[in-house]
């Protein structure tokens, strides 16, 4: 990943206005920052979330919190716990998240 346009900043999540995301069940709540070629966001999951897509982008994304399914479209699952990360190029692996308690990510795309 090479980042493009973007000063040395700082940002405070809490002060960042959330967006909401419905998936096939639960929701996605997301803090965003753009800019230059990157996004960066801190995403909630709400208990019971399954994403109502297959993702083809390509992220770094640490749990932060909870417990997140990551279910590739080729039938490989994945739990990644706190602490937990994966990377994946755009393109490749087709992904999408689940979770059933609820997690807390932070995702670099």
């Amino acid at each position: 990943m090479k980042i493009v346009d973007v000063p040395f900043c700082t940002i405070n999540w809490s002060e960042v206005e959330t967006t909401e995301h419905s998936g096939i069940t639960g929701k996605a709540i997301w803090r965003t920052f753009e800019k230059g070629n990157i996004r960066v966001r801190m995403v909630e999951y709400t208990p019971g979330y399954l994403a109502d897509h297959w993702c083809s982008r390509g992220h770094v994304l640490l749990v932060l919190e909870g417990e997140l399914e990551t279910e590739l479209e080729d039938g490989r699952k994945f739990t990644l716990k706190a602490g937990t990360s994966y990377q994946v190029a755009d393109d490749v692996n087709p992904h999408r998240s689940s979770t059933k308690n609820g997690a807390k990510l932070f995702i670099v795309d």
